[in-house]
């Protein structure tokens, strides 16, 4: 394929426009929705990885798009009614679908590829962690795209119908959503009791990935390895519809893609912890003393460790041995549903806890405090409020000798509600002795790091349920 018949080929085809349409409406969803994306450390602009993961997710709608798109291209032909005229030339039938698919190979990869770098321009700025882990999942991206369209191409060659692009481009898009719904999720029962569902192994046949919920975890190398089998199946089956001019000949055109399905599947990671996994470069711990994050946040390391280091003095002096001696950014990723795990001796916190996510100087004392005694016990995934915040105010205050707002947004409502809870507890707590207040906090603590029991029910002075 000469450059010259390319730039023909790219001034006289839709594959431009396809290029121009992936791009437009991926950043019409980026910029026009305030979702997810834009949230926290997990943003898409915050990370290499979730830069990566987010993009790879917007594949839900933009992989049908290119499907559909490739399908119109192929057509053109059968509309110019010059399909008899092109099979008694000299050339090559493989050559012209070469043509006709690397025009549009190349536009939708640069579309993906300018989308990347408009994310990566902004991650430089933000992210103090760089590394190439993320490079496979954008470039497993780019050529679900590509497939896709090439198979659009094949199949709207296959079938010349003014009716096979939008029928390919909605069969695509439900594909995506059973891949992500029924047939790509299994449900599960938790320790808690909670229902839940997780991805298995058929899910990673869809070019989009899971939402974004940890700033640590990737795609293992067996997903990526099975999804580029799936995927070159997928471009060799719609190449092979684009040369063949037989029914039998189109018939055996399938052979790539189910074969590429068979092989993706003997690769591809049943267990959902094999799927989606803790980077562990960067998780890696970088420390200031007793005060640690993962290597992702180390940037944040300087505005932490001075607040972490008057935490530990504070709490060391109200607990005595009791006391926790370090502080460290969560690595554990859990399933959803199941429950966190706390330590005694080290407070752990996540940058995206509310308590913690714009807390600084004094305030980011307090509520590493907070976190270091009573950390919370809703099940991984959950978000609200509940009786361990009226639990943490008052531990919080005891250590600090003054009942206050904890940091955080939450609405007035809510804060008068806890200081109406709060202060009768305050005050009986600081009527007793000494001793009595420090059993009464340990036993807070305990059960608060245990999940085992109502904090607030044990400071209260009631039994634990």
């Amino acid at each position: 394929m000469s450059l010259r018949v390319l730039r023909i080929e790219l001034r006289r085809s839709v594959a431009p426009w396809a290029g121009v349409v992936v791009l437009a409406s991926a950043l019409a969803f980026l910029y026009l929705v305030d979702a997810a994306w834009w949230r926290g450390s997990t943003a898409w602009t915050a990370q290499w990885t979730t830069l990566a993961l987010w993009t790879r997710g917007l594949l839900f709608y933009l992989w049908p798009i290119a499907v559909g798109l490739g399908a119109l291209q192929g057509l053109r032909d059968h509309r110019s009614r010059m399909a008899e005229l092109l099979t008694s030339t000299p050339r090559p039938a493989r050559h012209r679908a070469a043509t006709l698919a690397g025009a549009t190979a190349i536009t939708l990869a640069s579309a993906f590829s300018l989308l990347v770098l408009m994310g990566a321009v902004q991650v430089v700025a933000n992210a103090g962690y760089t590394h190439l882990g993320w490079l496979p999942i954008s470039l497993v991206g780019a050529l679900s795209l590509v497939a896709g369209a090439v198979l659009g191409m094949g199949a709207g060659r296959a079938l010349p119908s003014v009716l096979t692009p939008p029928a390919l481009a909605m069969g695509a898009f439900v594909f995506t959503v059973l891949m992500h719904t029924s047939l790509g999720r299994t449900e599960t029962a938790t320790t808690t009791g909670v229902t839940t569902t997780e991805p298995n192994q058929v899910s990673l046949l869809s070019p989009a990935v899971e939402e974004v919920r940890d700033v640590l975890v990737t795609l293992s190398a067996a997903v990526h390895v099975g999804q580029t089998v799936w995927l070159l199946g997928m471009a060799a089956t719609g190449f092979a519809l684009l040369v063949a001019a037989t029914p039998r000949t189109r018939l055996i055109a399938l052979t790539p893609v189910l074969a590429g399905a068979a092989l993706a599947l003997l690769v591809l990671p049943s267990d959902p912890r094999r799927m989606y996994v803790v980077d562990e470069a960067a998780a890696e711990l970088v420390c200031d003393g007793p005060v640690c994050v993962t290597r992702t946040h180390q940037a944040r390391l300087a505005g932490l460790a001075g607040p972490g280091k008057e935490a530990l003095r504070l709490l060391h002096g109200a607990l005595g041995g009791q006391a926790p001696v370090s502080i460290r950014e969560n690595t554990a990723v859990l399933p959803d549903g199941s429950m966190p795990q706390w330590s005694r001796e080290a407070v752990l916190f996540d940058f995206d806890d509310e308590i913690i996510a714009a807390a600084e100087g004094e305030e980011l004392t307090v509520a590493l405090i907070a976190q270091g005694m009573v950390p919370g016990c809703f099940p991984v995934g959950w978000s609200g409020t509940g009786r361990d915040e009226f639990a943490r105010t008052v531990a919080v205050g005891w250590v600090l000798g003054d009942l206050r707002p904890l940091p955080g947004t939450y609405p007035a409502g809510l804060r008068r509600e806890a200081d109406a809870e709060t202060r009768p507890v305050w005050t009986e707590l600081k009527a007793l002795p000494r001793s009595e207040q420090l059993s009464r906090i340990n036993a807070t603590r305990a059960a608060a790091l245990s999940c085992e029991g109502d904090a607030f029910d044990v400071l209260s002075g009631g039994a634990p349920r």
